[in-house]
């Protein structure tokens, strides 16, 4: 079975309320259905529910609650709690009921205060349009100082990692981390593994060089990384500076860094900055035939993902199986 076949499973098993902001949106009423018929989540979908009908007249669609953020008798008690989130930053009352209207905003509105466990979007919004609700209002998970990208990789056929299984970070929101950083997206990175794949996380911060093979300050950046990470999560599988085949090649890592907990195991591999993440997770896809799944993201305190604006509906369905997996 699938890695995300196996997450759907376990989304069926411990059902959870998604938000599907873009509610109107095609490719999401197909993922919608998609999504009922299996069973995988309860669903809210935002949106004028007259619309959708008209637009999508032979869908089925049962069980789900329609809410119209424009009519919806809830805005106004939503607004006066967005004020007082955001009063300090300047939002007035008048401010935060015209937010609302955003159903991103509204969206999140919910995720924060537990009428929803996670939400999904970006089929028709940019990236930051997604995220910036979800910063603003729900904010980071404690302790981690930091959002990021990752990637849930399956190769086929493949030898390494958790039967071929990966997370690569961050592929898709912080541009050139600094050290701590660096550090968080590793911590952060391991913690997904683990709830996702249901393994045990061996991570590799990943440079040019093994263990002081090469003098640079890009690898000193990993490894003041790798010491940060092992810092805030001492109970985690953290090694470092590796280069990839030593991450993930036995017999190399014996010979480039023998002892290593990491070395020829890896199987989250945090790459030193999005360039060579963005790269490594599209060559792999690409030249490894490999599924890749994302860019998820992780440290917000309650799940809120992104979608590509290139989407399927397939890919939609696996973005709320993920979210409400996080979400458990």
């Amino acid at each position: 079975m699938s890695i995300l076949n196996k997450i759907r499973e376990k989304a069926k098993a411990n059902k959870r309320c998604i938000v599907l902001a873009e509610g109107t949106e095609q490719r999401t009423l197909q993922a919608a259905e998609m999504i009922l018929r299996e069973d995988i989540a309860e669903l809210i979908m935002l949106g004028d529910e007259s619309e959708f009908r008209k637009t999508a007249p032979k869908m089925v669609i049962e069980n789900v609650v329609f809410i119209d953020p424009a009519s919806s008798p809830d805005r106004e008690a939503l607004a006066q709690e967005l004020y007082e989130l955001r009063k300090n930053k300047g939002v007035s009352i008048e401010k935060a009921r015209q937010m609302l209207l955003d159903p991103l905003y509204y969206g999140v509105m919910l995720v924060k205060n537990g009428k929803a466990d996670g939400m999904v979007a970006g089929a028709i919004h940019s990236t930051p349009d997604v995220l910036r609700p979800a910063l603003q209002i729900i904010k980071t998970a404690p302790v981690i100082a930091l959002v990021s990208g990752c990637f849930l990789m399956e190769v086929p056929n493949s030898p390494y990692g958790h039967n071929g299984v990966f997370i690569f970070a961050d592929c898709g929101v912080n541009p050139n981390p600094n050290a701590e950083e660096l550090a968080n997206i590793a911590v952060t990175s391991a913690n997904t593994f683990k709830n996702l794949v249901e393994a045990e996380p061996k991570v590799a911060m990943l440079s040019f060089s093994t263990k002081g093979s090469a003098k640079h300050e890009l690898v000193d950046k990993v490894v003041q990384a790798t010491q940060l990470a092992k810092q805030l999560a001492p109970d985690i599988a953290i090694d470092g500076e590796l280069q990839v085949d030593a991450a993930l090649v036995e017999s190399v890592a014996q010979l480039k860094a023998p002892g290593s907990p990491v070395g020829g195991k890896a199987n989250v591999l945090i790459f030193p900055d999005l360039q060579a993440g963005n790269i490594g997770y599209k060559l792999v896809e690409r030249l490894a035939r490999a599924t890749a799944v994302g860019p998820i993201c992780q440290g917000i305190a309650k799940p809120v993902n992104d979608l590509s604006r290139g989407c399927k509906p397939e890919d939609i369905v696996d973005a709320v199986a993920i979210t409400a997996v996080q979400s458990m």
